[in-house]
C-alpha cells in the first residue's frame, strides 16, 4: 500500500472521477506518494493549516500507472511516485488526516500495524 495525502476538497472533487492527478503530473511529473512506514516523515509538510486533509490509500499492484521508489532527496529513503493518473479502482481506503488538540499528527488505527522507519 501507499499513501497520498491530499485536501479533502480535492478528494471530494476526485473521488467519483476513474482517473485522477493530471494536476499533480503537470507541476511535478509524477504523483507524489509515501509508504506507511515513511508517512510520518513527510506529515511537516501538511501541518500548519486549517484545511482538512485525507490519506488516499492506494493499492499500487492495482494502479495502470508506473510506480517508481526514488530517492530524489539522497537521503536513503525510497518514496513511490506514480508516473501517471491514478486509478480510482486502485484506491483502497480514504481516511482522515488525524490531529490532536495542538494540531499533531496522529497515526490512524488502521496504520498502527506499520512500523515507523
Amino acid at each position: 500500500m501507499i499513501i497520498h495525502c491530499m485536501k479533502k476538497s480535492t478528494w471530494e472533487d476526485r473521488k467519483e472521477k476513474e482517473f485522477w492527478g493530471n494536476e499533480n503530473l503537470k507541476a511535478e511529473g509524477f504523483i507524489h506518494c509515501s509508504t506507511p512506514e515513511l508517512f510520518w516523515r513527510i506529515v511537516p509538510n501538511f501541518i500548519g493549516t486549517d484545511e482538512e486533509f485525507v490519506l488516499v490509500c492506494i493499492d499500487e499492484k492495482k494502479l495502470t500507472s508506473e510506480v517508481r521508489f526514488e530517492d530524489g532527496d539522497n537521503c536513503g529513503r525510497y518514496y513511490p511516485h506514480v508516473y501517471g493518473l491514478i486509478n480510482n479502482s486502485a484506491v483502497m481506503q480514504v481516511l482522515p488526516f488525524q490531529k490532536d488538540i495542538l494540531g499533531n499528527y496522529m497515526k490512524n488505527k488502521e496504520l498502527l500495524k506499520y512500523e515507523d522507519k
